[in-house]
């Protein structure tokens, strides 16, 4: 079997497993049912957004940026060449919507049914080169 060296800068970008070299980047945004604003107060920004970092660390999702808005969250993320970026969403909304359920138990009320988020979603993929443009997006919003 040919072995292949990997220089220290193509290790660097890149996540290889048994039988896969790469990342796959994806800008992710959904929003709260019913566009509630449920993330006015900072409290509540800190808390789902530690929520949906704890989601994704227990998935192997790495957040590169977050901003979660009042009625809405932008992520960009890497997630293994294994995943989809539907599955990654799927992880996110649901494990993240059970913890805040969990931690605030007062949002109940407006949500009797325990769904925080919406069932819409917007998925685009991104490379290397638009990394810094997409973060400077997600920050700015």
């Amino acid at each position: 079997m040919e072995q292949i060296l990997i220089s220290e800068s193509y290790e660097n970008k890149y996540k290889s497993s048994s039988h896969a070299v790469g990342i796959s980047m994806w800008h992710l945004e959904w929003c709260t049912k019913y566009r509630y604003k449920m993330f006015k107060k900072e409290d509540q920004r800190n808390l789902i957004t530690a929520l949906i970092r704890r989601a994704a660390s227990m998935h192997g999702i790495k957040i590169i940026e977050i901003n979660v808005q009042p009625e809405h969250v932008h992520c960009v993320v890497g997630i293994s060449l294994t995943m989809t970026p539907v599955n990654a969403l799927q992880l996110l909304k649901g494990i993240s919507s059970r913890l805040f359920f969990l931690h605030n138990t007062k949002a109940g009320l407006r949500y009797p049914k325990r769904h925080l988020w919406s069932p819409g979603k917007f998925a685009a993929s991104l490379g290397y080169i638009q990394i810094e443009t997409a973060k400077t997006y997600v920050r700015n919003q």
